[in-house]
Parts: C-alpha cells; structure tokens; sequence
C-alpha cells in the first residue's frame, strides 16, 4: 500500500506540474543557420536534383504529399534541411534558407507531361534509398537520374498494348462476360490504344482521346452486334463496360483524394478538375456512339450488374488478379512486380465479393473497404518488399473501378430516363471516391510511425 500511494503521489505531482507550467511551443521553426552556410552553387546543384525527382513523382501521378516528402528526405541527405516546397497541380516550387547569413535561393518546375512509367518510378526510389543510406553525392545522383529518366522502356510499346488489352479482357470476365465478351473486349481495347497513340503523336488533347477512345469502345461493339458477332445472350454491353474500366485506369482519383486529405486543396482542385473533363470525355463519347447506334436501329441493354455469386467466386478473382497484373504490365512495371500486383489485385476484389455475397453489404461500403485493404498492402510493400508501393496501390484498384456502373449511367443518359442516369453516375462517383478513401485510409493505418520532416500543403 506504501508502494501504491507514494506511485499515486507522484502521478498526481507530475499533472500538477504540467497544468501550472507552460508547455512545448505550439510549431517548431527552422532551426538556426549559421555562420557556415552552403554556396549558391551547392545549393543550385541539390535543388535541382531534388526537382528532377519531383518531377517524375508528380507526372506519374504520385500524390503531392508522397512527392514531397520524397524531395525533403532526398534534399536533407544532401545537406540541405531547411528546405520549403510547394506543389500545385502542374508545378513544384523549392526555397532552400540560409538564414540571415545568406539570400534564400528558390526554383521552380512546370510539369508539362502525365504519364505513368513504373519502372522509372522505381529507379528513381531506389535513386533516394540509396542517397539516404549510401551518401550517394550530388553529382553522381544527378547523373544516375538523367540515366533513369533517358532509360528505354523495359520492354517494347506493343507488350503495353497487350497490356491494356488484357486489363479489358480480364475485366469483362469479371464482370460476368464469356470467352466471346473477353476476346471482343481484348481486340476493341488493343484498337483503342494504337488510335490513341497515333492521335497521341499529333498532338491531340486528352480530352479528345477520352472522348474517341469511349466513341470507338461503343461503336466497334454496336458493329459486332450488328453482324451477328455478339449475339443478345452474351451481354454485348460488357466489351463497352470492360473499355470504359480501361479508360477510367487512367484517371488519378485515388491521387486527387489523397491531396485533399492531406490538406493539398490547390493541388487536389486541379485534379479533381481533369477527372471530372476527363469523365466527361468519356460521357461525351459513350452517348454519341449510342446515338449513332441508335440512328442505325442498333441499341444495346444497359448491364445489369452480375450479383455475387458463390460458383464464380474463384474465377472471378483470378480474373481481378490478371487485371491488376496486365495494369502494371500495360504501365512498364518491372516484370518481377507483376506476381505482387496480381496479389494485390485479387485480394482486393475477394474482400469486395465476399463483404457483397456474405454480408449483403452495398457496393460503396464494400468497395470502401476493399480499398482499404488495397492501402494496408500498399503500407506493407513501403516497408521493403522491394515492389514500389505505386504498383500495388493502382494496380490494386483496378478490378474495383466502376466501369460498369459509370457505362450503365452512360446508357440511361443517352437512351433512358435523365434523372436515372444522373443517379447512376453519382453512384459511380460514390464508388470512386470509396475507393480513393480507402486506399489513404490502409495505407495511413500501415506506413510507419517513424518521424519525418513537416510536408507543407500548398
């Protein structure tokens, strides 16, 4: 009892202490600089190392945080701490501070480019590590990156074609298609990727390719259905469905949420603003290929979408593991990352079948927390597994996308009642932003507690 009370006193002691005195400050500053201070020259050299760095992130779609919290790390092992950066949607802003010893010095990049290209993500990570760990110099990280930026892909453009056309093949049997739907769905997809580089060439916009891609995924299968290819029972409305998740893959929605999260508004406005053109694109094309097809007296059913089904359930999530694979196949992921994105890609989809089939849960909630699972593999593959956690989260997603849904909304727009299709599309919207929510929840839940330099929102 001695022993109790006095350790009871001494609780009671500290409080007492705490509350009658004042405590740590609210923000820590940078701390003092001085009076050795790097050289402008010194200074340039790391600012733009970091900057080419960034750039890369940020046109590969890596969220705003993640990209600067890359940059601070990398420019911290280089010997500059006191760093600001500044991300907005299509530009990076970098100070370096010297104190009252010396000027600040900043720069700034535009991003005039979006492409997705794993393997130059993962070079460039591993670039960091070895920074970090290694004290790579600052030349040597400068040439190492011009290497990793002006690299080849690693395997030729017509194995992304392949890609692509296998993430629609895949799809559309997860969706309930057959080996009919899967091949019609391979060949229209593989179409639309060489139209779309071709036109990619000239110079067209990305709205346009949206909007053309979605006119051709409609038309090619309103043709097919027309010469008798795709009889009626075969759901000919999922080869449209399987193109428009090919098209939607594209998207940065799980990015755009993820900045706003973070508290990266400006950045996140200007993403959410091309999701919303991009859809758009999509809705554009989608309903002017089904009015063709209407002026042609050919129309297709909307896509019910295929309940859980027990007897499918296997199938079905190989079919999301192959997807998720030929995503990252399609975006030049290291082939050893294939085997990890698959995995990522059919547990995804087996917690979104099994919350749907057993526990008779809505498509938002179940997608919701699908995703989250996605997230906590993601945390996971951080922690060095040696697959860059970029390959895990988007490939993750891909077989939770709503193609379906979004071409169901599509339809009625065009062809049933406007205020059905709005609903649906708002549905799809839902689906959308579960799936982004989620995937920042797991992946917050997962990523280490270790402390880490302050990320500014912009």
């Amino acid at each position: 009892m001695g022993r109790l009370t006095r350790r009871f006193r001494g609780v009671v002691r500290r409080e007492a202490h705490d509350l009658l005195h004042g405590g740590p400050p609210t923000l820590d500053l940078l701390r003092p600089i001085g009076p050795a201070v790097p050289s402008d020259a010194q200074v340039q050299q790391v600012l733009d190392v970091c900057m080419g760095v960034g750039e890369v992130l940020l046109a590969s779609g890596e969220p705003a945080e993640e990209t600067t919290e890359t940059m601070l790390r990398m420019a911290a092992a280089l010997g500059l701490p006191t760093v600001d950066i500044d991300i907005t949607f299509n530009s990076i802003t970098m100070c370096c501070h010297r104190g009252m010893v010396a000027a600040p010095l900043t720069t700034m990049r535009i991003v005039r480019y979006r492409t997705t290209d794993l393997t130059r993500m993962a070079a460039v990570s591993r670039i960091v590590a070895r920074v970090e760990r290694h004290g790579l110099s600052v030349h040597r990280a400068a040439e190492e990156l011009a290497d990793a930026v002006a690299a080849n892909h690693p395997y030729p453009r017509w194995a992304a074609t392949l890609g692509w056309a296998g993430q629609a093949a895949a799809v559309a049997v997860l969706l309930g298609g057959g080996l009919t739907i899967a091949a019609s769905a391979f060949a229209v997809t593989a179409l639309i990727d060489r139209l779309g580089r071709l036109l990619g060439r000239f110079g067209v916009a990305t709205f346009f390719l949206q909007m053309v891609g979605a006119v051709v995924a409609t038309v090619s299968t309103l043709a097919l259905f027309g010469i008798g290819a795709l009889p009626a029972g075969t759901q000919p409305s999922l080869v449209i469905a399987a193109g428009i998740t090919v098209l939607l893959s594209g998207l940065s929605v799980v990015g755009t949420v993820q900045d706003a999260i973070s508290g990266f508004y400006v950045t996140a406005a200007g993403r959410a603003a091309e999701v919303a053109l991009l859809s758009a694109g999509l809705l554009t094309g989608v309903i002017l290929g089904l009015k063709l097809g209407v002026a042609f007296e050919l129309t297709l059913d909307p896509a019910e979408p295929v309940a859980a089904d027990f007897a499918r359930f296997w199938l079905c999530v190989f079919a999301a593991a192959t997807a998720a694979a030929m995503y990252a196949l399609a975006t030049y992921a290291p082939i050893r990352s294939l085997l990890a994105a698959g995995l990522a890609g059919g547990i995804g989809w087996a917690v979104y079948g099994a919350l749907t089939l057993f526990a008779h849960l809505g498509p938002v909630v179940s997608t919701g927390v699908a995703a989250t699972f996605v997230g906590i593999a993601t945390g996971v593959a951080r922690r060095g597994s040696g697959v860059h956690s970029h390959v895990i989260v988007l490939a993750g997603i891909i077989p939770l996308l709503p193609g379906l849904t979004a071409y169901r909304g599509f339809y009625q727009l065009a062809v049933q009642e406007v205020v059905d299709g709005l609903v649906t599309v708002l549905l799809a919207l839902a689906i959308g932003l579960a799936l982004a929510a989620g995937v920042a929840l797991g992946n917050f839940v997962a990523r280490p507690r270790a402390t880490h330099a302050v990320v500014q929102p912009d």
